[in-house]
């Protein structure tokens, strides 16, 4: 595509010379900005993708992909409902639970919590909680045995074997009247899914231990469905409603984050939008160094013009030059960026380590740690999109270069 004659002379003017030091210094302001442009943006995007597979993949390793729930009332045919679940293509588990709110008190401190009651069966089927556990021993969540997080149990100076107080919302009569229902249950285990929110206010415990203490015998609050395929959710969904005939109603996980859900979706193009903005204000640098080179090589191309070299020639000499800036600029970006992501969390580490700042609050971002996933086929459209800005923004200054006539510049030289 380009001759080496087009080659040897868009090289001679990518090297600095003490008469051309202004036109280097853009040409290497231009290198640095679209090489952080590039960066940048994949660091982001990559950090965003990470923030969202970490944070809907424990939410929904923690929860079913759908929920069938009573329109009144709990459940009390619930092991009828899910015989004529668990048949449907796509199923993978079927898990009844109880789920209410709550208060734990120990020493005269106290929280509001989230109680979640399930089988033991149910509970070790969880990867993400039968491998979250920190303390204590999974054989004995069993009778009134619960496990608690590990930020609850920190706040609470809890181990297992410790006992704690759980208040529940429901009432019952005394001869003094109404008094809150009580009971005392003991630690099992400990657990840390990585996910402050969880780990601060969660506990779980037996499922026949919470029906007696919601006073729902023989009953659950809904059933968590989990798919084998998350991409088939409506086909799911459908198949569900279908199988249960109204007797229930059916939510899936996109139901109870979709506010959630749509704001990390809306974020992630607008900083992908905003920071694109910095390789389109790169590009503009390189039509201004090209344009300078132009202006300052205007003999060069009269004498190169009359020597036999074309318009073409001119054109493909400083579109080779620009663009090579922009493309030079674009792979060590990306190569900044894929390692700067690949090493977040060890980088982060390490400034908090010089610094003494604290740059990431689990309390705040939900996450103990930053995640970063690196989508390829992204980093590919970034790559191609900066490829393509800076071929484009070399267009205009290679054509005022293949415009010059040059009788009229070597007559003003």
């Amino acid at each position: 595509m380009f001759s080496p004659f087009e080659r040897m002379v868009a090289w001679r003017y990518l090297r600095s010379k003490k008469a051309e030091g202004f036109v280097s210094v853009i040409a290497g302001f231009s290198f640095t900005g679209i090489m952080l442009g590039v960066a940048t943006l994949i660091i982001v995007m990559s950090v965003m993708n990470g923030f969202r597979q970490e944070l809907f993949g424990r939410i929904l390793g923690l929860n079913g992909h759908m929920n069938v729930y009573s329109l009144q009332g709990p459940l009390d045919d619930y092991d009828y409902l899910k015989s004529k679940i668990v048949p449907l293509n796509g199923i993978q588990d079927v898990t009844p639970i109880v789920e209410s709110q709550g208060l734990v008190s120990k020493g005269g401190n106290s929280t509001g919590v989230m109680i979640r009651g399930i089988s033991w069966e149910d509970f070790t089927n969880r990867p993400i909680l039968r491998d979250s556990i920190t303390a204590g021993d999974l054989d004995n969540f069993t009778e009134n045995r619960i496990a608690v997080g590990s930020v609850l149990a920190k706040k609470f100076n809890l181990k297992p074997g410790d006992s704690l107080t759980l208040t529940s919302p429901q009432v019952k009569s005394t001869p003094f009247g109404s008094m809150p229902r009580q009971r005392n249950y003991e630690i099992a285990v400990i657990f840390d899914v990585e996910m402050y929110e969880y780990n601060s206010s969660f506990i779980f415990m037996p499922l026949e231990a919470a029906q007696t203490f919601f006073q729902l015998p023989n009953a659950v609050t809904g059933l968590e469905i989990f798919l084998k395929d998350p991409d088939r959710l409506d086909e799911a969904r459908n198949a569900v409603s279908v199988a249960i005939e109204g007797a229930a109603g059916v939510y899936d996980w996109r139901d109870m984050n979709k506010n959630f859900y749509d704001a990390l979706q809306t974020e992630r193009n607008v900083m992908f939008l905003i920071l694109t903005m910095i390789i389109i204000v790169a590009a503009f640098n390189i039509i201004s160094s090209m344009i300078m080179l132009v202006k300052d090589k205007g003999q060069d191309i009269a004498i190169m013009r009359t020597m036999g070299a074309t318009r073409g020639n001119m054109m493909r000499i400083f579109m080779l030059t620009g663009a090579s800036i922009g493309i030079a600029g674009t792979l060590f970006g990306s190569m900044l960026g894929i390692a700067f992501a690949l090493n977040i969390d060890s980088i982060r580490r390490g400034l908090e380590g010089l610094t003494g700042w604290h740059l990431w609050e689990a309390e705040i971002r939900f996450l103990s740690e930053i995640p970063a996933e690196i989508d390829w086929t992204e980093v590919l459209s970034i790559i191609v999109m900066a490829f393509g800005l800076s071929i484009l923004a070399t267009i205009y200054p290679a054509w005022r270069a293949a415009r010059l006539d040059p009788v009229e510049a070597l007559r003003y030289e």
